[in-house]
């Protein structure tokens, strides 16, 4: 097995018990005061520090690959400097709080797959909870479902990580 591979899997199954050692979900609003790429943002609860979430239920580009930028300017249109909801249901190994994004009521992760920005994530076979928004898109060929885009869990096996991650400024 290759190094990437490994490190691919890992990360897999590293965010999926992340996922599973969940306790009881927890609510935070706040501003959203940065985009680090198309699943991870900072949310700045009043009178606190920004804290690190990353989307749940659904797999954006990495910021290195084809339609990483895309991705991450699609979020940051969206819910840049707005303030929004999150339901947390973990941390992951990135010491991201892992949850719901919602902006005024709506699902911003469906938002993004329905709009051709992420894949519903996709776990055991398990279509994942987007897969209907994920199927409309592709019949639409709608942002990233209109090109040959590689998913970014194949992307990872293929090329590791990307070298530098982005934080918050």
């Amino acid at each position: 097995m290759s190094p990437a591979l490994i490190r691919c899997l890992l990360w897999d199954l590293l965010w999926v018990a992340a996922l599973l050692a969940c306790g009881s979900a927890q609510a935070l609003s706040g501003v959203v005061t940065h985009v680090t790429d198309g699943d991870t943002i900072w949310v700045r609860p009043e009178g606190a520090k920004p804290v690190k979430v990353r989307l749940l239920g659904l797999d954006a580009p990495e910021h290195c690959q084809a339609w990483g930028l895309q991705a991450q300017a699609a979020l940051a249109s969206r819910v840049l400097n707005q303030t929004v909801r999150v339901r947390t249901r973990a941390y992951d190994d990135y010491h991201r709080a892992v949850g719901k994004l919602e902006l005024r009521g709506e699902d911003i992760a469906a938002w993004m797959v329905l709009n051709g920005h992420a894949w519903s994530y996709r776990y055991r076979g398990s279509p994942g909870p987007y897969a209907e928004q994920e199927r409309q898109a592709r019949v639409a060929r709608r942002g990233l479902f209109a090109a040959a885009a590689v998913e970014p869990r194949a992307f990872r096996k293929l090329h590791g990580p990307c070298s530098a991650p982005l934080t918050a400024p």
